[in-house]
């Protein structure tokens, strides 16, 4: 294959226009997703990464890069030279003799889940990720909100529906349920909770409908229409919170509620139920460190089926 042939950066290092030093520098400020970050792991300021990085990319003639509040967020194009950079990176270190005893895939994730789910399932069990593969960082976003994997926002998103549209991979994660629940302290003395009939008169615990930001949270309705929470937070934390506290009756995936002792199911007949989906972008699905999270994500909750479905 002649040098026209080869990627953008195979041209660049064959004609003396970069050296491997200059991919190093890449490859610690995609690491750290910082200039800063990359040059305290380096031992060099950050005015000198910023500088080596500018030159690289005028060298590829490419954009690898582009700021985001206060990180350094990969382009497509950055995307695709991290993958191949690390290659080169362990061809090099096989070729001097320091080859990963691992054979571990490096570089940042990021991932995008619902609080709840980012707190109690993936948060907790991430120490496990992060001991199999000690190179690759993971960014954890789990708020009321989700990122965009069609925008890059995000590596991997857990959503609560499926995509309709967008240059995604989407799979079916897992189903879980969730059930009404109350501390046990709250419905000491209380009248009993028969029937859905029964709960206008109990103070409920749900959703401001301003900050509902996908429909598949609109519990209450569901259960009974015309339900009205007392109490109201956009956090499924702080909701489970005022529960567990005997604030009142909530709406919680069994996961969480199901976990606190301190709660008690509350008409145990009644199980709604909802999805979680493992979306990437397809330019992105193939990267290792995107598979590896993501092979490592479903066998989390496939261990964990009686938890999540709450049954």
């Amino acid at each position: 294959m002649d040098a026209q042939g080869l990627p953008a950066y195979l041209q660049a290092m064959a004609k003396d226009m970069i050296d491997w030093d200059d991919f190093r520098i890449f490859l610690a400020v995609a690491r750290a997703g910082q200039i800063a970050g990359a040059g305290a792991a380096l031992g060099i300021d950050a005015t000198t990464v910023g500088r080596r990085l500018r030159r690289l990319e005028k060298a590829l003639g490419q954009v690898l890069f582009e700021q985001q509040r206060d990180r350094q967020r990969l382009t497509e194009a950055g995307e695709h030279l991290l993958e191949r950079a690390e290659g080169v990176e362990r061809l090099m270190r096989e070729a001097g003799g320091e080859a990963r005893t691992s054979g571990a895939p490096g570089g940042l994730v990021r991932v995008s889940a619902s609080e709840g789910f980012g707190t109690w399932l993936v948060a907790h069990h991430l120490p496990e990720f992060a001991t199999s593969f000690p190179d690759i960082r993971v960014d954890l976003v789990a708020s009321s909100g989700l990122l965009n994997p069609s925008k890059r926002e995000t590596d991997i998103a857990i959503l609560l529906a499926r995509p309709r549209r967008g240059p995604l991979v989407t799979r079916k994660l897992t189903d879980y349920g969730l059930r009404l629940y109350a501390a046990r302290t709250y419905l000491a003395g209380r009248p009993a909770v028969r029937t859905a009939a029964d709960l206008p008169n109990h103070r409920l615990i749900g959703y401001i409908p301003d900050f509902v930001y996908a429909p598949e949270l609109d519990y209450l309705d569901e259960i009974s229409p015309g339900l009205a929470p007392g109490l109201r937070s956009s956090s499924i934390n702080a909701q489970y919170r005022m529960a567990a506290a005997g604030a009142g009756i909530a709406v919680l995936p069994c996961f969480i509620g199901d976990s606190e002792p301190r709660l008690a199911r509350v008409l145990p007949a009644l199980r709604l139920q909802r999805s979680f989906w493992l979306v990437t972008h397809e330019d992105t699905r193939h990267f290792e460190r995107i598979r590896r999270f993501g092979d490592w994500l479903l066998g989390v909750v496939r261990e964990r089926q009686g938890l999540l479905a709450g049954e």
